[in-house]
């Protein structure tokens, strides 16, 4: 990780100090995990941005990355993967790769991450940016997100970054046992985080915070 650290835009010699400034916001905001703290303090998130937008890129805001996607705002990214990581789960599904930062801290966290990307153009920009961090334990793939990868199910932990209507079926099918998936979820023209936990009668879903997504879209481009 330090070597990348030292990569790209102007603002490497600060950045550290930067990061180090957002996670403290977010322990204010109610991040209570101390594993996501040091996670998200420890991914150069201005790697993950255009050069243009590295200034920005530890501000608690979502920022376009192209193809009319966006990164999550740091809270967010935070919050989901608090949720998740309650029950300390081996293997996690990521859909919706994006430039991949959330990946990238997903990595920090859990032993086996999977990230399926539906746009070729950043599936191959994420491959690229995370390149120099050496993540052994994540495995990309260019596919369809609402068919989740069954060649790797079940997976313990689910997580979404981008708001379906309706829940996947496919990626219900593909948690396991006392497992959690966490997604946002459209609905009357507005979206909420909602966890899904799926124990041994089904499935119990609960409402977390508002938010505001891309919508999630089938099929590969």
């Amino acid at each position: 990780m330090a070597a990348a650290l030292k990569n790209g835009t102007g603002i490497g010699m600060t950045s550290q100090r930067t990061r180090a400034r957002m996670v403290e916001r977010l322990r204010e905001q109610g991040i209570r995990d101390q594993r996501v703290l040091n996670a998200m303090g420890s991914v150069p998130r201005h790697l993950f941005v255009e050069e243009a937008l590295a200034s920005r890129a530890y501000e608690d805001t979502a920022l376009p990355i192209g193809f009319g996607q966006t990164i999550s705002q740091p809270y967010v990214v935070a919050k989901m993967i608090e949720v998740l990581i309650q029950n300390q789960p081996q293997k996690l599904l990521e859909v919706g790769t994006g430039c991949g930062y959330q990946a990238a801290v997903l990595a920090q966290l859990f032993p086996e991450v999977y990230s399926i990307e539906r746009i070729k153009g950043l599936h191959e920009r994420a491959r690229a940016n995370l390149l120099g961090l050496r993540l052994k334990n994540l495995r990309l793939v260019h596919g369809d997100g609402y068919a989740g990868l069954e060649k790797a199910a079940p997976f313990q932990s689910i997580i979404l970054a981008a708001a379906p209507r309706e829940v996947p079926q496919a990626l219900l099918q593909q948690l396991a046992p006392g497992a959690r998936m966490v997604l946002p979820l459209e609905a009357k023209g507005a979206q909420k985080l909602v966890l899904i936990e799926r124990n041994g009668r089904g499935f119990i879903e609960s409402e977390l915070d508002p938010v505001r997504f891309v919508p999630m879209t089938a099929g590969k481009a």
